[in-house]
């Protein structure tokens, strides 16, 4: 009886063991799973939905429902001025559309600063930058780069006119501007297909670019010519006139020969009054 008792005592204290040791080895487990779901947990980036563009937006579009999607963006990385809510974005006391103010990719986030308030029309003068005026140019097939010009082109302009220096005068030409943006072609804002021949063209600049502008046009012509994409090529002062075109050396100016000075006094000889040469004596 007593050899029994001993051996089931020994049998339950060795379950006991193992019932310990599976206890450990699951805790153990459990614990190193925990820490690892922390890290994993501290690694995720908080975000925000934000409504992007589903298809690539030109200016002028309407923007409709069908054109945005809700994403998740980075917190740490959102831009100013996006739409996380989809009846802010389409109000529902309106029914007057949002307009496209600057072109969009697919996935780019919609910005305040991209569209117009439901029924604000498009104008001009959301294309202008801040401190900048809109300038407009008169051009024809020859100055306008033969109508291939673009809303967002960039130009360089020179003038050419005649120059007044005392008795003579030359034509010159001389490059008064560079890189000056594009803004508007005749009356169109967006970009156009095709070749077109514009009578003016609109372009945004500082203030005291209007006026060296405006001088230039009201003396004479102005002729544009296409910047490449990409190219930021600082340009120094440009001047030719026909001397320099030509090759030609300045002609010197003739020699003024002086006049040779004549003395005379005049006398009457009867009702006739008669001058006679004399020598100059100073």
């Amino acid at each position: 009886m007593r050899m029994v008792f001993g051996l089931v005592l020994l049998v339950g204290v060795a379950l006991a063991g193992s019932a310990v040791y599976m206890a450990q080895n699951y805790i153990g487990a459990y614990q190193d799973e925990l820490a690892r779901a922390q890290q994993d947990q501290a690694r995720i980036v908080p975000t925000q939905t934000v409504y992007v563009a589903k298809r690539a937006l030109k200016y002028g579009d309407q923007l409709k429902k069908d054109d945005v999607r809700p994403v998740a963006w980075p917190q740490t990385a959102l831009p100013d001025g996006t739409f996380g809510d989809l009846a802010v974005l389409f109000p529902e006391d309106t029914d007057e559309p949002r307009l496209i103010l600057r072109p969009m990719e697919p996935n780019e986030p919609l910005l305040m600063v991209k569209v117009t308030e439901p029924g604000d029309d498009i104008g001009l003068t959301s294309r202008l930058e801040r401190g900048m005026r809109a300038f407009a140019i008169r051009v024809d097939v020859a100055s306008g780069v033969s109508g291939f010009l673009r809303p967002g082109d960039r130009v360089d302009v020179y003038w050419t006119g005649r120059i007044e220096d005392g008795d003579r005068g030359q034509d010159m030409t001389q490059l008064i501007d560079t890189s000056v943006q594009l803004i508007a072609v005749d009356q169109n804002e967006e970009s156009i297909s095709g070749a077109r021949i514009a009578r003016t063209v609109t372009v945004s600049v500082r203030p005291e670019q209007v006026a060296a502008l405006a001088q230039a046009q009201s003396t004479g012509t102005l002729s544009l010519a296409l910047v490449g994409v990409g190219d930021d090529t600082q340009l120094s002062d440009i001047q030719v006139d026909q001397v320099s075109l030509l090759g030609l050396e300045q002609a010197a100016p003739r020699p003024q020969v002086a006049k040779e000075r004549e003395c005379s006094i005049r006398t009457r000889r009867g009702s006739e009054v008669v001058s006679i040469s004399i020598p100059c004596t100073n």
